[in-house]
């Protein structure tokens, strides 16, 4: 079946018939606001209400991760977990048209919602590992945007993350590039006394997630070997900032941070957290090193062929 929320379609030839994952009550607040305010007054309401999940699905800082990143009309875009929509509009304002994918009914309808004025944009409801197999093959755009750490909760597999990145890559035209943003498990504020963000506990990634098994980070290193395997042959690492939800600043390797640059290091809205050490100081202390790419706090990738 098929219905449109203006110029949005939904497609839920996939969907499961129930959502498997919910925030709860939260997500009808949500859904609210995405009805009821027009998405130039986002930023707005997010400030009034003083709510982390708010802030984090209506905050238009959240697509400062890909809204300098080169999309044209001629492209055509697949956003595999678009969720309630927070970066759709970075990639729906420029792109001639974007595929979303998302498990949730409720969050599409969000994403539907705050997206109505463009007639641009298709979410086909669904877990990506049955909605792919309709998807075409011709995409100059692939991104995943804090989704590739649940690759073993959606995929299907011996070698989840692998093969998550394959399905992913074979959705591609020839030299289209897949974009992931994704927390790194070596992420200096993990060591200075940040939580993991999937888990909620101190030193989760960094250990190596003993105790976890859904979602798991990875170190650049890691990242890299994954790609490999997957089939890419090139990449390029970029550095949001104080992190890729709430990108402030993107770094790349040939524009790495000097000293006194990084001094955001205390914005972490959704739990609290130790203050180990001086993460400027020991920023700093890395400047000129070459080392910044192993201790930032995020990734975003730039993955082909």
């Amino acid at each position: 079946m098929t219905e449109t929320i203006g110029g949005v379609l939904l497609i839920d030839d996939d969907y499961p018939g129930t959502d498997l994952y919910s925030d709860g009550a939260v997500e009808d607040e949500l859904l609210e606001i995405a009805k009821n305010e027009e998405p130039e007054n986002f930023d707005r309401v997010a400030a009034q209400r003083k709510s982390w999940p708010v802030l984090y699905h209506f905050s238009g800082i959240r697509q400062n991760i890909l809204n300098w990143y080169p999309i044209g009309g001629s492209d055509r875009v697949l956003e595999i977990g678009s969720g309630c929509g927070a970066v759709t509009p970075a990639l729906a304002e420029r792109a001639g048209h974007v595929d979303c994918v998302e498990l949730s009914r409720k969050r599409s309808l969000v994403n539907a919602w705050r997206n109505r004025r463009c007639d641009n944009i298709a979410i086909r409801l669904g877990n990506f590992e049955d909605v792919e197999k309709k998807l075409p093959r011709d995409y100059t755009r692939v991104t995943m945007i804090g989704v590739f750490e649940y690759g073993v909760s959606y995929i299907s597999s011996q070698t989840p993350y692998v093969d998550f990145l394959r399905k992913a890559a074979s959705h591609l035209c020839q030299g289209g590039r897949l974009l992931i943003a994704i927390e790194n498990r070596l992420g200096m504020k993990y060591f200075a006394g940040c939580a993991e963000d999937h888990t909620g506990r101190f030193f989760d990634g960094i250990e190596g997630y003993p105790k976890s098994d859904y979602a798991r980070t990875f170190s650049r290193k890691e990242l890299e070997e994954l790609l490999k395997e997957a089939g890419f042959t090139n990449w390029n690492f970029y550095y949001p900032y104080p992190d890729y939800k709430f990108p402030m600043t993107v770094f790349s390797d040939r524009r790495l941070p000097g000293p006194g640059e990084l001094r955001m290091n205390m914005m972490n809205f959704d739990r609290k957290r130790m203050v180990l050490f001086d993460e400027a100081a020991a920023f700093d202390a890395l400047a000129g090193s070459g080392e910044f790419p192993v201790f930032s706090n995020s990734f975003l990738i730039e993955a082909y062929v």
